[in-house]
């Protein structure tokens, strides 16, 4: 059974133009990777983000830097500050997107430019590569994917793994391009569940987070109407790739069957942006991401939770 990111695995000797052109596809293969792996124009992106527990037993974020430098990370690889760097830290919500700005001197810091071919992965299920991929995307940049699988899968296949600081390439220019369209606003939604607009929402939150049976918010359950997708269950459990086509179109099959606008959202925006990769797999061209998700939702009293 084919992988989603298979037709990306041949090996190619091109020149750095062609690598670009050949990411035309959210994911790339741990193949292609190796396959291209040192070429000039090629910058990979190590996303990974910590998730600890407080002595109070909420939720934190923790940089991944540290394991980066300690544990291993793909050859040549440059770690990406999801934290601080690629999100704006004085946002109310944590990773709230940048604005045009920022994400160009991100994107510059770690030798990024317009002629840049990017691959990002993490440690994880790929939702903090995904969350990357979703902000180059929306800062009009096509030639980046995800490493379908992740460092998880490279390990697995006994891949070589680099220790310690890779400095990025100096002197690098980005310059963005926004698409407005790839986010929209609470209010949005609003008028989504009220029926004056229409749209497709899909949630990426766990099931039981979906169901309100589990939470960290002060108000729990989903916003009225929505499809559950969660991002744990795009995945293979085995290798973390991507499930085949088959399978994400039966996950998504009712947002596919309408021809409506589809909106994807979780607790801060970052298993959306795997949502979004998903159905980008999928073809879909029209989906948004609704930034403050479930964090800035059910901080409003008046905004309407489901549950079950």
């Amino acid at each position: 059974m084919s992988t989603a990111s298979e037709t990306l695995t041949a090996t190619s000797t091109a020149p750095a133009p062609a690598i670009g052109a050949a990411l035309d596809r959210p994911l790339v293969s741990t193949q292609w990777l190796a396959d291209h792996l040192g070429s000039d124009g090629l910058v990979v992106l190590d996303a990974t983000v910590l998730q600890a527990t407080r002595p109070d037993g909420r939720s934190a974020y923790l940089s991944g830097l540290d394991p980066f430098l300690i544990e291993g990370h793909i050859p040549g690889a440059v770690f990406a500050d999801l934290l601080d760097v690629f999100s704006d830290p004085s946002g109310a919500y944590p990773f709230t997107r940048p604005d045009a700005a920022a994400f160009e001197a991100a994107a510059a810091s770690v030798g990024i430019d317009n002629d840049t071919a990017v691959v990002v992965y993490d440690s994880a299920v790929g939702t903090w590569a995904a969350r990357i991929w979703w902000l180059f995307r929306a800062f009009g940049y096509d030639r980046v994917a995800v490493l379908d699988g992740g460092l998880a899968k490279w390990r697995a296949e006994d891949r070589s793994i680099d220790l310690g600081h890779v400095e990025p390439r100096a002197g690098a220019i980005f310059v963005a391009d926004e698409r407005p369209e790839s986010w929209v606003e609470k209010d949005f939604v609003a008028s989504v569940v009220d029926g004056s607009e229409r749209a497709t929402l899909i949630c990426g939150v766990p099931p039981k987070e979906f169901a309100g049976e589990s939470g960290q918010r002060a108000r729990l359950g989903h916003i009225p109407g929505s499809i559950s997708a969660p991002a744990g269950r795009l995945v293979s459990r085995e290798t973390n790739e991507f499930l085949p086509l088959e399978s994400l179109r039966a996950t998504f099959s009712d947002a596919l069957a309408s021809g409506d606008r589809i909106v994807t959202y979780c607790a801060g925006g970052i298993a959306a942006a795997s949502d979004a990769l998903a159905l980008s797999l999928l073809g879909r061209t029209d989906v948004a991401i609704y930034d403050g998700s479930l964090n800035e939702w059910s901080a409003d009293a008046e905004a309407p939770l489901a549950r079950a």
